[in-house]
Parts: structure tokens; sequence; C-alpha cells
């Protein structure tokens, strides 16, 4: 794990969590490569379309707490993330998990694609 990939990893993903604990689904979305493959705890979808609508469908108040686990320079232009995640909400327990990320760089920009996260028992 470099410092570089970390900081590559942390500038899409601080993102990521300021828009998760907005509630701002259309800003994740954003975050997305037209190409994603995004597998919450729902079936999955491609692209930003689905990553929004399933952001639209978590409660209000729930928010994410990341800490990058390891990380992998796939190419130049591809970042694999493993982390784990902690997601909280307002009136039910905490739900935690494991977050697997690529990030790609599309021009001078880093976006998600491809997002799986698996809950912990």
């Amino acid at each position: 794990m470099t410092s570089t990939e970390v900081a590559i990893l942390r500038t899409v993903l601080d993102q990521w969590k300021s828009a998760v604990d907005a509630h701002d689904p259309k800003r994740v979305a954003s975050l997305f490569t037209q190409e994603a493959i995004f597998q919450g705890l729902h079936p999955y979808s491609i692209g930003p379309e689905g990553v929004a609508a399933y952001y639209d469908a978590q409660p209000i108040g729930m928010t994410a707490a990341y800490d990058i686990q390891e990380s992998r320079r796939l190419a130049d232009d591809l970042v694999l993330g493993y982390l784990s995640v902690a997601f909280t909400f307002t009136d039910r327990p905490v739900v935690k998990a494991h977050l697997c990320v690529i990030a790609r760089r599309i021009g001078d920009a880093w976006l998600i694609e491809h997002y799986q996260v698996s809950r912990l028992a």
C-alpha cells in the first residue's frame, strides 16, 4: 500500500462519504463511471443511475465511516481499494461491512468503476 494509492482512494472516497452523509444521491452517483458495476446490499446495477436510486432509498441520517485496509495499483489508471466501512443510522444498529472499490482515472478525475460491499456477520 503506497501513499499515492491511498491518496487517490481518499480523494474519491472522501467525496463519496460527504455525499452519503448529506443524503445527496445525485452527488454520490456523479462519482461513478458510466459503466460502473455497483453492488450494494441489494441487487447490482450498472452506471450512475442505479447508484443514485440505491442511495436515494437509504434513510435520511445514514452516515458512512471508512478505513482503507489495503490498496493496489492495477494499472496507471486503476487503483483497487479494500476497506472496512461502518454505516450508522439514527434508528437502528450500525451495519459493518467490507467494501472493495476500483477507481479509474478519467481525464484528470478519479471515479469509481467497481463497488462491491459485503456485510459482516
